[in-house]
């Protein structure tokens, strides 16, 4: 049995991910002890042509191929832990690349924590045409949720939780509280998100332990067609649909209006901090996803 299984689920991005399984490839734990799914969430493209083609090149990396036909991320990656084999799922996304010890990481993680159900790691934005002279650390979080907590093993900080594109757990969470919530996740083209603050949520409520491991390092590469204005303003609208609707799941819409008036509070503070442009970004940021909270 293998003691981790990486989940890729995939859409439409086959040139991207080839080179996320490039850098899979490169892993520096030991062969027989892990593999990699790549979930192919009913792509038009070339993906499964060009995954087969890496399999075939790559004969010492245990690499599957899944197809999973109903459509949306939440559905992909269940069906990546339905047929994984190991004791540690992990999941990366399609637009990332990720350091050689990775995945020895986190077997060292969960191996060295006994109480440690689920676990994230540093996640470092790239951008190859360039990070925008628009772009604040509070307007980067909705496009590339850069994360790094520090240099040593730690539990994840009060309030924060693991990057959907950089975080593992143990079989037995699944087991426990559930799968990915179908109504929630990317879904084709739909920006719709929040279901891995709902799984970790379900996780907290009944004490499970989640881990911050720095060795575990993901690089989020951001391509210029997400660093324009339209897809800004359509992300942060979607945010705020997401968190609705996790707050509806979980009955706490009374706390989600009172948070996003204090989250104004504290957007117009920072307005005052920062450049011209990046105060237009922050405030139309705040905008959007108020108005996704707030749209019935």
């Amino acid at each position: 049995m293998k003691r981790l299984s990486l989940i890729i689920a995939t859409y439409n991005r086959c040139e991207q991910l080839m080179v996320t399984l490039g850098s899979v490839a490169k892993q520096s734990a030991k062969a027989e002890l892990w593999e990699c799914i790549v979930v192919d969430n009913n792509s038009k493209d070339a993906t499964r042509q060009r995954v087969e083609e890496f399999i075939a090149g790559h004969p010492g990396v245990a690499v599957r191929y899944h197809y999973e036909s109903q459509q949306g991320l939440s559905y992909a990656r269940n069906a990546g832990i339905a047929v994984a084999e190991g004791d540690i799922l992990a999941f990366i996304d399609d637009d990332e690349r990720i350091v050689e010890e990775f995945i020895e990481a986190y077997i060292e993680l969960f191996d060295s924590h006994s109480d440690a159900m689920s676990a994230g790691g540093r996640i470092i934005a790239e951008y190859p045409s360039g990070r925008p002279r628009w772009m604040s650390r509070y307007a980067e979080q909705p496009i590339a949720n850069p994360m790094d907590f520090g240099a040593e093993v730690r539990l994840f900080p009060r309030g924060r939780i693991p990057g959907g594109g950089n975080m593992a757990m143990r079989r037995e969470l699944f087991d426990c509280i559930g799968c990915f919530n179908t109504e929630l996740g990317r879904c084709g083209a739909t920006l719709i998100g929040g279901e891995e603050s709902d799984l970790f949520e379900r996780a907290a409520k009944v004490g499970m332990l989640c881990y911050y491991q720095p060795r575990a390092v993901m690089y989020h590469i951001i391509p210029r067609e997400k660093l324009t204005e339209e897809y800004f303003e359509r992300l942060c609208y979607n945010t705020g649909v997401s968190q609705r609707r996790r707050a509806l799941v979980h009955r706490r819409m009374a706390r989600l209006y009172i948070g996003e008036v204090v989250k104004w509070m504290t957007t117009l503070l920072l307005g005052v901090l920062h450049r011209p442009e990046q105060t237009r970004y922050l405030i139309k940021m705040r905008k959007m996803i108020s108005r996704g909270v707030f749209n019935k």
